[in-house]
């Protein structure tokens, strides 16, 4: 009987920790997963179960960031909407170059506490997703309840409905790149705060 979880699971779990947690959390995991699950359960269930335990650490890991950068969507989404500019040039630089900032930050922060380029990489996109997912939501909302005449007229000059909800997922893609970026530069703070404690005063 196989007693191992999906490697890839486990590599990706101790992204999302700091180095002094990685070795009690992920053995903890592990012991649960060889002792309480897997006897009890098929090899893919046990799996399932241990990629779910990994997807929450990434979702208490992203959540937040994500938070902001759904309602950055959202506040410019009800802007278009109830208060259109006669050019939406500079509203949408202005938008485009916050949520860039955000993923920035969240890859610089991710890797700085993990010390790992990849968790920048990972952090980055699971916050575009899960972003997203909620600003999706929150337009639908407003959409069911704001979808008069003038509201519809708004909605078309400044995009469309398609680029409401089209345009989050595609985000997807930059946050890889711009959470990378972050990641290196937070690992390369970390690697310097590190020499320079161990350099004789």
């Amino acid at each position: 009987m196989k007693t191992t979880p999906p490697r890839w699971a486990e590599v990706v779990l101790r992204l999302f920790l700091k180095p002094a947690d990685v070795d009690d959390v992920s053995g903890d995991l592990l012991e649960a997963y060889r002792d309480s699950i897997r006897p009890i359960r098929w090899q893919r269930a046990a799996d399932i179960w241990y990629v779910t335990q990994v997807l929450d650490f990434v979702w208490h890991s992203s959540r937040r960031w994500a938070v902001f950068l759904a309602a950055a969507f959202v506040i410019r989404t009800a802007l278009d909407w109830f208060v259109p500019p006669p050019d939406f040039h500079v509203r949408s630089m202005a938008s485009t170059m916050a949520a860039a900032g955000l993923l920035v930050a969240v890859g610089i922060g991710a890797a700085w506490r993990s010390g790992s380029v990849a968790a920048g990489t990972i952090t980055g996109a699971a916050t575009a997703a899960i972003g997203a997912g909620m600003s999706a939501v929150s337009a639908a909302g407003m959409f069911a309840i704001w979808h008069d005449a003038e509201t519809m007229a708004a909605i078309r000059s400044s995009g469309g409905l398609g680029e409401v909800f089209v345009l989050p997922v595609l985000l997807i893609i930059p946050a890889v790149v711009l959470g990378t970026l972050g990641g290196i530069v937070g690992a390369a703070i970390r690697r310097f705060g590190r020499c320079s404690e161990m350099r004789p005063q």
